[in-house]
């Protein structure tokens, strides 16, 4: 493991700039003293993926205020560094850093769609919509190689199962040819994450993400083919991006995006010392005043557990997210429906290798 960064010193292309000491470990091995060319190198790694065969995929979210009921991640870490993400801190589960080692180190289930019909087959499964990405994205860049997703995918569609996405990567379009049969049968829904529409921003805050402009193609590209798509303003971060809500929701709406939802960023755990630590690195002029309005929405603290409050804050600052938010969407015509999908033709596969479609 590695000690954080000297000041001076900014590794582009990584949302965390050291890795925190993991909480579950007892020791660690920590990089004394930064001198030197050679020490500077090593901080440029180079992702690893590690193979997992997982006994389990499906996970049932016991959260209620995060709108979905059973989660599947085919992936552990995620390549895209999003520095806030609150995924970090599941890494430690897995003996690693909720910092560099999140956006470096990524486990793969590679027994992932195995365990996905094995999930399906139980005779006390009740159909319900299956999440994907509920805690790391699913269409982060190694599954352009591996199409782990995409066999998920195609496994819902089998059993008619519906399935939701919420992603930042413009690879979701690769598999239009399968969401567009599960949209024909309304057992999809897709979300993209747009979080700005500045990319200065974007490429020291999501460095390894898909542009805006890409993301908002996703959108028109799936509302033109009669996908329900909407998409994540989340998070909203006071002092960076809170100001750039507007343009987004009516641009996702130009786009044909039908739902918006957003939340307000909070620090749990690692995450807290490895924003802290990237703000004041990439925002010095303004670090303070955007970690004290953090605080703010959050009864002075960074971190929040409270369920509901959680998601959009508190205090006078939340409340104007919210109003500006709601005043907007009504604005640009979003939320004017409920997505509901469709758990009526759910079907258990005898044949394995029946077609698809």
């Amino acid at each position: 493991m590695i000690n954080q960064l000297p000041n001076d010193r900014y590794e582009k292309g990584r949302g965390a700039q050291f890795n925190p000491k993991n909480k579950f470990l007892k020791g660690e091995y920590v990089q004394e003293h930064m001198e030197g060319i050679d020490d500077w190198e090593q901080e440029h790694r180079e992702t690893q993926f590690v193979y997992d065969d997982s006994k389990t995929l499906v996970n049932k979210v016991t959260s209620p205020d995060v709108g979905m009921l059973w989660s599947a991640n085919p992936y552990q870490g995620c390549e895209h560094g999003c520095v806030y993400c609150y995924a970090r801190n599941t890494h430690e589960y897995w003996g690693y850093s909720a910092g560099l080692d999140f956006e470096s180190r990524i486990v793969v289930k590679r027994n992932a769609p195995a365990l996905l019909r094995k999930f399906f087959d139980n005779k006390n499964w009740e159909p319900a919509t299956l999440s994907l990405s509920g805690n790391t994205d699913c269409y982060q860049p190694i599954e352009r190689k591996l199409k782990i997703t995409r066999a998920l995918l195609e496994i819902c569609l089998e059993y008619r199962n519906p399935v939701g996405i919420i992603t930042k990567n413009a690879l979701v379009l690769r598999d239009m040819d399968i969401i567009q049969e599960l949209a024909k049968m309304n057992l999809i829904r897709v979300f993209t994450s747009i979080t700005s529409l500045d990319e200065d921003l974007r490429k020291v805050m999501e460095p390894r993400t898909a542009s805006y402009r890409s993301r908002l193609r996703v959108v028109e590209t799936l509302s033109n083919a009669g996908v329900p798509t909407g998409i994540m303003n989340a998070p909203l971060i006071p002092g960076l991006n809170d100001m750039h809500m507007h343009d987004v929701l009516k641009a996702a709406s130009e786009c044909g995006a039908q739902w918006a939802s957003y939340t307000v960023v909070r620090l749990n755990g690692a995450v807290g010392g490895i924003f802290k630590d990237w703000l004041h690195k990439s925002f010095p002029d303004r670090a303070d005043k955007v970690w004290h309005q953090i605080a703010e929405c959050h009864e002075g603290n960074v971190n929040d557990s409270r369920w509901g409050n959680r998601i959009v804050g508190d205090g006078k600052f939340a409340e104007l997210i919210k109003s500006q938010f709601d005043i907007y969407c009504k604005k640009y015509h979003l939320n004017e429906t409920k997505p509901e999908l469709n758990t009526a033709d759910f079907r258990r596969v005898k044949n394995k290798q029946m077609s698809l479609f």
